[in-house]
């Protein structure tokens, strides 16, 4: 979902830039993303919106390092103003197109993705554009290290159900699976912006996570 820009943040944004905001040369930061968030074990959120849940990791795992990967600019800033306020040091937000991650991230160079709310690109024909379709997991096991795991949060049942069919496809091991994510006995540290609204509504959240 596209949110509406506002007035001077692009503007803003230029004081983030290069700092808590990685959106210049991004393939040249490839192998060394540990070393920019100071942390041996690595997680990126594709698609993380304004920041709630990879800057809440951040906080709840002071010892990790976090990447957070959004395409537009605009919406940077909300994460980006999250970690200056919080002065954290193992989060960082990237601004770029998530087609290109095979030549940010050098190969096994991330621990754990996370997909949270990704677009359902509800139509059949656009089914290749949904972030859990096989073309993209053969991209996510080029950077994940070997058993590296994917976690995936969605309200949508109909994009749950095409996405544990694609994981089984690609020959991926389910280590959790449940319709109800906030009824479960699955750990649940931080929910996203959209998450917390859906589930105010009454929504169940579908939750999986495999292994690579």
């Amino acid at each position: 979902m596209r949110l509406r820009k506002k007035p001077r943040i692009a503007e803003a944004l230029t004081d983030y830039s290069g700092k808590e905001l990685i959106e210049a040369n991004l393939a040249q930061q490839s192998g060394h993303w540990r070393e920019l968030v100071g942390a041996q074990i690595l997680s990126l959120e594709i698609g993380s919106g304004k920041g709630a849940f990879i800057t809440g990791m951040a906080v709840a795992h002071p010892d990790q390092g976090f990447l957070g990967l959004e395409v537009q600019r605009e919406i940077c800033y909300h994460g980006v103003k999250k970690i200056r306020e919080q002065k954290l040091t193992n989060v960082k937000m990237l601004c770029g197109d998530g087609a290109h991650l095979v030549e940010w991230f050098a190969p096994g160079e991330v621990d754990c993705l996370y997909l949270n709310f990704s677009d359902p690109w509800p139509k059949a024909r656009h089914a290749k554009r949904r972030l859990t379709y096989h073309t993209f997991l053969a991209v996510y096991k080029q950077i994940l290290r070997p058993h590296g795991h994917l976690r995936f949060k969605t309200d949508n049942d109909a994009l749950f159900a095409f996405s544990l069919e694609e994981f089984k496809n690609f020959g991926l091991k389910l280590i959790a699976q449940t319709n109800d994510l906030h009824h479960s006995t699955y750990e649940n540290e931080v929910q996203t912006e959209y998450e917390k609204k859906f589930s105010a509504l009454g929504k169940k959240i579908n939750f999986c996570e495999v292994e690579f």
